[in-house]
């Protein structure tokens, strides 16, 4: 009976972070906040995302994350699903709101 319940909060333990993987805007939050957030992201990598957007402005694509050194197609893969550009969720929730507003005023 111990062998099984430690094998399945092992498990439950591996899968956590999986669900861990908050979306966090790779353009606008830190080093720390990213670490944090991606899946497979460590400090480092972090930081270095930090400074490739630095240096370079804003990711336009979550493609463009694959030039940053140390990250590759499968971390890229991993966290793909975590990562927004812009403020995404609250844009795609004030357009609804904007076009029933529009037609209410007969737009």
């Amino acid at each position: 009976m111990f062998r099984k319940l430690a094998a399945w909060a092992f498990a439950l333990a591996l899968a956590l972070p999986a669900f861990a993987a908050t979306p966090v805007n790779v353009n606008k939050a830190n080093a720390e906040t990213i670490a944090q957030s991606l899946d497979g992201i460590g400090p480092s990598k972090a930081k270095a995302i930090v400074a490739w957007r630095d240096e370079h402005g804003p990711f336009k694509s979550v493609d463009d994350l694959i030039q940053v050194k140390g990250i590759g197609e499968a971390t890229l893969e991993r966290i793909r699903s975590s990562v927004l550009l812009s403020d995404e969720v609250a844009a795609e929730t004030a357009s609804p709101a904007k076009s029933k507003t529009k037609q209410a005023a007969g737009e």
